[in-house]
């Protein structure tokens, strides 16, 4: 088959996983293990860091896959969701999981399941093992998809679980409380085993929780710590200084060493400098775009757009936000971390059903906001961009989706 038959075979297989069973999300577990035990994925001979974690997640991983592959690991990763291409999901030692490997583990998925029914994530999930499991990685990342203790990604036990954070995000599954949704993210400890919280703000509920897994506990501000500039005190290390910058955080560098460390990986401060570098696809990423500043970030919940803002350098001109959420989010609150700016805004719905209408984008702005509204997300930022001046700031913010968009855009405008 050619590189065309292939794409357009993986196409296929994802229309079909995607329309196959019913609900969206089914938490559970028992369904999931009886096709990985077919698969022989349930155990995986490389050593497994899983991480889970209301925010923090993506940049963690991209920091500890990256000091791995220093150390001379050969890294398998798995993350979720996509921006552009699902195969962004599933890398391999040698690079993204080609659509003809994806094709061949979903053929495999579909032989084992029989008739047992899979949600696109567990479906998605098992191929990503399967591939793992035939590979030649002596590392493998795991990237929990929601909460932890019923996400399919828990069907392997990890040598070290990661929580990177806990903030209130998908409370109609995980709960109101962060101490309810610290109990699901935490189910991915195992006796015997660490479990590293990357967060100085602990739930209460915390130290309980990881007492009654039988996890090792190792927690932020307590077992191990990072300032900026100064020496990381990591647990089972001798210290290694934390560059001034980390442009994925320093909070995230800590988390990630320390996790490695337990996991037998050692660390070099070259690495850790080169570490600091390092950005990742649609998190505070910087482009120019028509010789303007433009941001993106897929920050989605209260927590993870109030840490962007404030990443944000300063602006001395106006800042063009382009803005679309789901319509579950806070948006409101969202909107308000803004509140202080000299900004417009452009208002889109990014093409999902959950989308925030523009209408209910527009009531949810702060008092006397200038705004203007557009039919899709590419409109809104060719828009901003055409308005922005030298000095000025282009924003594109609130969703996955709304920067997946907007980035498409952007490539199809550059290559005109």
């Amino acid at each position: 088959m050619s590189p065309t038959d292939h794409a357009a075979a993986l196409a296929a297989w994802l229309t079909r996983i995607e329309a196959m069973h019913p609900a969206e999300i089914e938490l559970g577990l028992d369904r999931l293990r009886r096709v990985a035990d077919r698969l022989g994925v349930s155990t995986l001979s490389a050593p497994v860091i899983t991480v889970a974690g209301t925010n923090g997640k993506g940049s963690t991983l991209r920091l500890m896959a990256d000091l791995a592959r220093h150390a001379g690991r050969r890294v398998a990763l798995y993350t979720s969701p996509h921006l552009l291409r699902f195969n962004e999901r599933i890398m391999l030692p040698d690079g993204l999981a080609t659509d003809a490997q994806l094709c061949q583990a979903f053929e495999q998925v579909e032989l084992a399941r029989g008739q047992i029914p899979l949600t696109y994530f567990e479906f998605t999930t098992l191929a990503g093992l399967w591939l793992f499991a035939g590979s030649d990685a002596d590392l493998v990342l795991l990237e929990v998809g929601l909460g932890g203790r019923l996400d399919a990604v828990n069907v392997v036990d990890p040598d070290v679980a990661v929580v990177t954070s806990v903030g209130l995000d998908h409370q109609d599954w995980l709960g109101d409380t962060r101490e309810a949704i610290c109990a699901e993210k935490c189910g991915i400890g195992r006796r015997g085993r660490a479990l590293v919280f990357g967060e100085q703000n602990w739930p209460d509920n915390l130290e309980s929780l990881v007492a009654t897994l039988g996890a090792l506990p190792v927690f932020a501000g307590r077992d191990f710590s990072v300032a900026p500039g100064k020496n990381m005190h990591l647990r089972e290390s001798a210290e290694l200084r934390c560059p001034e910058r980390v442009i994925l955080g320093a909070d995230n560098l800590a988390t990630a060493c320390q996790a490695l460390i337990l996991a037998d990986v050692p660390l070099t401060q070259p690495a850790i400098d080169g570490a600091a570098t390092l950005s990742l696809m649609g998190r505070c990423q910087h482009q120019r775009l028509q010789e303007r500043d433009c941001w993106f970030d897929v920050g989605h919940n209260l927590a993870a757009v109030s840490r962007f803002r404030s990443l944000l350098p300063a602006c001395s001109g106006q800042r063009h936000l382009v803005f679309g959420m789901m319509a579950d989010k806070p948006i409101e609150q969202v909107a308000a971390q803004f509140a202080a700016d000299d900004a417009c805004w452009y208002l889109c719905a990014p093409d999902m059903p959950r989308a925030a209408t523009v209408s209910q984008l527009a009531d949810a702005l702060p008092a006397g906001a200038r705004h203007c509204v557009f039919d899709s997300v590419s409109g809104a930022l060719s828009c901003a961009l055409s308005a922005a001046n030298p000095g000025d700031q282009v924003v594109v913010f609130g969703s996955f989706y709304t920067v997946a968009e907007a980035w498409l855009a952007a490539e199809e405008g550059q290559s005109e």
